[in-house]
């Protein structure tokens, strides 16, 4: 006879991490492939958005710009360290969320900042 391993599925989700898990259920069966598939293409876009919020962040708060191969470390390590986040606590804690808020926070500063710059230029011509 087959044993069925099952994973929980935690219900009480964050936005973001409840918009791509919402159609899993409480469980998965992990002998089903189907829910597997589920499972993963969950957490892989879950992983994606993070991915994108974080390299999004960093470009928004650190304005210098770095050699390449500075850049290739980077960003490898971003995205290595987000997968490790996303994993292990993806869908306990609002990373994603955090993410948006710290993105809309710091692109509001580097817009003021930006008009406060081209205010300052006009006034010298």
């Amino acid at each position: 006879m087959k044993a069925t391993t099952i994973i929980e599925v935690p219900t009480d989700l964050w936005p973001i991490a409840d918009l791509f898990f919402q159609g899993m259920g409480s469980e998965v069966n992990l002998n089903d492939e189907g829910e597997v598939a589920l499972l993963f293409r969950s957490f892989f876009m879950l992983y994606l958005i993070t991915v994108v919020l974080a390299i999004i962040t960093f470009k928004l708060g650190f304005a210098r710009k770095l050699p390449l191969i500075k850049n290739i470390v980077v960003y490898t390590v971003l995205i290595i360290g987000t997968f490790l986040l996303t994993l292990i606590l993806g869908l306990n804690l609002p990373i994603a969320e955090s993410l948006v808020v710290a993105a809309l926070i710091l692109g509001i500063y580097r817009f003021r900042l930006h008009k406060e710059r081209s205010g300052r230029q006009q006034e010298q011509t």
